[in-house]
């Protein structure tokens, strides 16, 4: 992980604001978000990183108070999309994780939480497990600050006074849905907190609680290359027109930001229709148990025991097939290159700078648990993504990376 200060350079908020609310209301608000690679503990291993989280994400579901009680095996935080904040006035900035698949927002992890004349303790204990992480501490209410002169006033804010898995960032801005909030309060556990999308949405700021993601492949360790926009979408991210999906009614994907998809490589399906979801905070393309053995047999890729990943040889990558994910009356095709982790970021993955891993990897359960796929970033970063809790929906779009073989 590098030094939270390193990326402070590198996470600026550009908008353009007009003095009237209607007109603020009327306009999407734009965030660059960065991704990093977080080196400090030596080689990522990404695979138990990806599956502790999807383990808690699935224990969520069970009451709320697993929320911050559960007891998953907690790794540190391996890669992320990272923006920043600025909380009080005057506004300290914090470096936070931008996550889909949790809804409180905190910080405390690295830099100290700063009181200023804003600052209002609301004396309520609060407390998440993430799988990849966790923390405590104290509630707060205060000014939440997206750019110059964009403010959230009364935002509830996590100040943790213990935090595990975060190491070099901040903690969390939580971009999932409200319910996910339910049960974090310790003392009032059938109590939701209000995110930063809804308080965008309750005072006036933007017309409708959707957020638009865009994602962009990268190379290198750290790079701004996303784009997260509040309020809307920005038609100048994606290709042809978005396609919308209603969130699932299985539980427990129902929780998150959840759809309903089959899974085929080329002609043949791996995973039958069922339920999954779409979430920032998962690096890899996690299936069930089943359909990932399907893949390996199809692929004839062999387990790579340095990484847990899937290796595949050159010959295998140029018969590689397209991995089509089919939500809906609509197709995103996976090609080859974007089955392929990054191989200038191979060895920082504890692999072969020579080899040729694949993302796609086992969600650790078999299909038929109500949660059967994560379609993490490495998806993102192909297909532009909105989340739209005004209409209950996800949407896709293709992107001008969706055929990029830059890995």
């Amino acid at each position: 992980m590098f030094p939270a200060a390193s990326l402070l350079t590198t996470l600026l908020l550009a908008l353009s604001i007009a003095a009237s609310p209607v007109e603020i209301r009327s306009s999407p608000i734009t965030l660059p978000i960065a991704r990093r690679l977080n080196t400090s503990g030596g080689t990522i291993n990404i695979l138990q990183h990806d599956q502790s989280r999807a383990a808690a994400l699935k224990n969520v579901g069970e009451n709320t108070l697993n929320r911050r009680t559960a007891s998953i095996a907690v790794t540190n935080d391996a890669v992320g999309y990272i923006a920043a904040v600025g909380v009080g006035s005057p506004a300290t900035t914090y470096n936070l994780i931008v996550d889909t698949g949790s809804s409180n927002t905190w910080v405390g992890a690295s830099t100290p939480y700063v009181k200023t004349s804003t600052s209002v303790d609301t004396g309520e204990p609060v407390a998440v497990s993430y799988g990849s992480g966790s923390f405590s501490g104290t509630e707060y209410t205060d000014t939440v600050t997206l750019g110059s002169g964009l403010t959230i006033t009364k935002q509830s804010i996590g100040v943790a006074d213990y935090s595990t898995g975060f190491t070099g960032v901040d903690g969390i801005i939580g971009i999932g849905p409200l319910d996910l909030t339910e049960g974090t309060l310790t003392d009032e556990t059938y109590t939701t907190i209000p995110t930063v999308t809804d308080n965008l949405y309750s005072q006036g700021t933007i017309a409708e609680v959707v957020v638009g993601i865009s994602f962009e492949p990268t190379t290198t360790e750290t790079d701004t290359n996303g784009e997260l926009t509040f309020g809307g979408t920005d038609a100048t991210k994606y290709t042809g027109a978005i396609a919308y999906t209603p969130l699932t009614t299985t539980y427990p994907a129902s929780y998150y930001w959840g759809i309903n998809e089959s899974i085929t490589y080329g002609s043949t399906t791996i995973l039958a229709e069922t339920a999954g979801i779409v979430d920032t905070g998962t690096t890899l393309i996690l299936i069930a148990t089943n359909a990932f053995s399907e893949y390996q047999s199809v692929t004839g890729a062999t387990l790579d025991q340095s990484t847990g990943l899937l290796r595949i040889t050159t010959a295998q990558y140029d018969a590689l097939e397209n991995l089509n994910f089919n939500v809906g009356s609509n197709t995103y095709a996976l090609t080859p290159n974007g089955q392929i982790w990054p191989r200038t970021l191979n060895t920082y993955l504890g692999g072969s700078a020579d080899y040729i891993y694949l993302v796609v990897n086992s969600i650790g359960t078999p299909s038929g648990e109500g949660l059967d796929f994560i379609n993490g970033y490495t998806f993102l970063e192909r297909f532009y993504s909105v989340f739209d809790t005004t209409h209950s929906q996800v949407g896709f779009a293709t992107t001008t990376y969706t055929d990029a073989t830059t890995n």
